[in-house]
């Protein structure tokens, strides 16, 4: 039985694309390796460093406002927040971790702009050398590749999102809102 079925898919081909790297100061050591992989894997894929556009914060709880602002500027079609946070002694820990991953989320949702959460959350510092390309992999390569396959879809999903009069822009497309659509009060945002 054949069943046909109307499937999208983004590519990993970076050509065209513009990316930024949103990437915490804090545990550079770790940091700068996930750093190093991603840029890595999007050259491989095709990106020019021309349109590679890294944003240095001084941490990971950093990270979603400098995201939300980079996607803001509509120069890039994704955003790779990279940062670093192991566990201490108080629980500060905890709400580091989630506050950060909680606001990029926001934030991609707020600006249609994909971001990749490349926010290692270890126990320990050697769960985090292996995270960032001792052992299993690097983590920065991984969340490059997620970067790359979202910008592709988003750009796709594109014009299907216009097509409605009341969609809001999608960021970095140079289109405004219709003048039709009804705006949401400044407080409701």
């Amino acid at each position: 039985m054949s069943s046909e079925r109307n499937e999208m898919r983004g590519g990993l081909r970076a050509e065209g694309l513009r990316f930024g790297l949103v990437v915490s100061r804090f545990n550079s050591f770790i940091t700068e390796r996930l750093l190093g992989a991603a840029l890595d894997t999007l050259r491989a894929a095709g990106a020019a460093d021309s349109d590679l556009e890294i944003v240095r914060v001084p941490g990971s709880f950093e990270i979603p406002v400098a995201a939300k602002r980079l996607a803001g500027t509509g120069r890039v079609q994704a955003i790779l927040c990279i940062g670093c946070i192991l566990r201490g002694e108080t629980s500060h820990y905890d709400y580091v971790c989630s506050e950060s991953a909680r606001g990029v989320m926001l934030a991609q949702m707020d600006t249609g702009v994909p971001m990749a959460f490349c926010v290692l959350t270890c126990d320990t510092l050697e769960q985090a050398i292996d995270r960032a390309g001792l052992k299993g992999g690097n983590k920065g390569a991984e969340a490059a590749l997620a970067s790359i396959e979202m910008a592709s879809l988003v750009r796709k999903l594109a014009p299907v999102a216009a097509a409605s009069p009341t969609a809001p822009p999608v960021a970095g497309s140079g289109r405004k809102r219709s003048s039709a659509a009804p705006r949401r009060p400044r407080s409701a945002r």
